[in-house]
């Protein structure tokens, strides 16, 4: 049975940008994302390498802000790479916001815990696609949730991402 969510504590959060992370409940977990509503936008990229995600993060933000319909107890956003030139991130809201057209992500998600320089990502993917085959559930949808910016990653001394995999 998959869980819900880990419920994060956002007032650890002495960069006044990020939360800091606690891969423990994250790690080597299904999750359910029915019933939750994010909000999605679009970066660009050259070769993966995102040009104009920090102007579009923050207006998103405080577009959700304004709207009053941030995540109080989570912090999600969910990441993939449509092309080399393009991404498309789904923020987690707690309901509609103006301006953007509400997307679900249905299903059950297998969550892994990596740590490391994004550099590692192609290791990373390589290491997933093998445990979701020892466990006989492979996939072909798989989710980035980049859990802090390179800046409070460099605050907080590491840098995790949770690679998620659409088992079911």
């Amino acid at each position: 049975m998959a869980d819900s969510l880990p419920v994060m504590d956002m007032t650890d959060n002495p960069t006044g940008c990020c939360p800091r992370f606690d891969p423990a409940p994250w790690n080597d977990r299904e999750f359910s994302l029915e019933g939750l509503t994010f909000a999605p936008v679009e970066t660009r990229s050259f070769f993966y390498v995102p040009l104009n995600m920090s102007g579009v993060m923050a207006r998103a933000m405080k577009t959700i802000a304004a709207a009053g319909q941030q995540s109080r107890d989570r912090y999600l956003m969910l990441s993939r790479e449509e092309s080399p030139w393009r991404a498309r991130h789904y923020i987690l809201v707690n309901g509609p916001v103006a301006g953007f057209e509400a997307a679900e992500l249905p299903g059950t998600w297998y969550a892994r815990v990596f740590e490391g320089s994004y550099g590692k990502m192609g290791a990373w993917f390589k290491e997933m696609n093998s445990v979701l085959e020892e466990r006989g559930t492979p996939s072909r949808e798989f989710l980035s949730f980049y859990t802090t910016c390179p800046k409070c990653a460099k605050a907080y001394g590491k840098n995790y991402v949770v690679l998620f995999a659409r088992v079911r």
